[in-house]
């Protein structure tokens, strides 16, 4: 499915999933069988890093851009492809992958680079789709079109790093850009008949809940998935300078959970959960240290959703109810 219009968009295949619509779910509906996505890089920096608009970086960011679990940039993509799927393969039998360009900015390079990039990526007839991580701040008309016309060949997704829509917070992230500016790239990117995932981080320092709720509704309108990630501070970033100051705190697992299943409620059934929590770099994790066993703060989060019995959408449709 692609298409700019939240009526076009709600003709996405309803996920069976009992409490939210899972991107699991939601690639098994669309492709027939299990996809995993392969992290890959294409070398690219930041306008937020080069000096374009900063040279520090989001004030969250590792070295690494998140992208700790790609391949080497320095590796021909399709030999990147090739590494990501020795990682995953004995977790599949059918052998299906979306590449996914992941860490910094991957529209961040002149259109004749991204190209041979993309085209290299999904050449493979085992790629099934192409999925880039980027800035809503770094789509120009000449790669809207090349998307436009990729989409054509195999779908195309763009996961843009919103992270909040408050101004505030952006300018202590040091974000970049205003919230305009991600309005229009989702715009254009559904003109073009492109599929948009927005990241959402919950836990930045000043925001109360009610403020990543109004994020995570905000989102919810305009975007076809939402990635709802927990604040990770890492080591060697500026966030951790400040919380070793004192200056936030992160949440524990209990509240980082009750929070979810608020947001669950909030977000349209259509709207595609990309992710519950996220994977910091064990290495480098200061706090939440809880956030390291993903296996048990999955459990715990599946098992609270279980225990409400919380329904993806149902905060929409008693809002709805009550309007009558």
């Amino acid at each position: 499915m692609n298409g700019s219009s939240l009526q076009e968009r709600g003709t996405r295949p309803q996920s069976r999933m009992p409490h939210y619509c899972s991107l699991n779910e939601y690639y098994k509906q669309k492709y027939g069988k299990k996809i995993y996505r392969l992290a890959i890089s294409g070398g690219m920096t930041c306008p937020n890093r080069d000096g374009t608009i900063g040279s520090r970086g989001c004030i969250f960011c590792s070295a690494g851009g998140s992208g700790e679990f790609a391949s080497s940039a320095a590796l021909p993509v399709i030999q990147q492809l090739e590494e990501a799927k020795r990682r995953v393969r004995a977790k599949t039998r059918d052998n299906l992958y979306i590449a996914y360009f992941q860490p910094f900015t991957n529209t961040y390079a002149p259109v004749e680079r991204l190209r041979e990039l993309y085209e290299a990526a999904i050449a493979p007839d085992d790629i099934v789709g192409l999925s880039i991580g980027t800035r809503p701040d770094c789509l120009p008309p000449d790669v809207i079109d090349l998307l436009r016309e990729l989409n054509e060949k195999k779908p195309v997704t763009v996961e843009l790093g919103l992270q909040t829509i408050h101004e505030s917070t952006a300018a202590y992230i040091r974000r970049g850009y205003p919230l305009s500016v991600y309005d229009r790239a989702v715009k254009e990117l559904h003109d073009a008949g492109i599929e948009v995932v927005t990241h959402v981080i919950l836990g930045l320092p000043s925001e109360t809940e009610e403020r990543m709720l109004e994020t995570v509704r905000y989102v919810g309108q305009v975007t076809d998935g939402v990635k709802l990630q927990l604040l990770h501070v890492l080591e060697g970033t500026n966030l951790a300078d400040d919380y070793r100051r004192g200056r936030f705190r992160v949440m524990s697992l209990e509240e980082y959970a009750q929070l979810l299943c608020r947001c669950i409620r909030i977000l349209p059934k259509n709207v595609v959960i990309y992710r519950l929590t996220g994977d910091g770099d064990k290495k480098r994790l200061i706090a939440p240290q809880w956030s390291a066993d993903k296996k048990r703060v999955l459990n715990f989060i599946n098992h609270m959703l279980a225990e409400n019995n919380i329904q993806q959408g149902e905060q929409i449709i008693h809002e709805k109810r009550l309007e009558i």
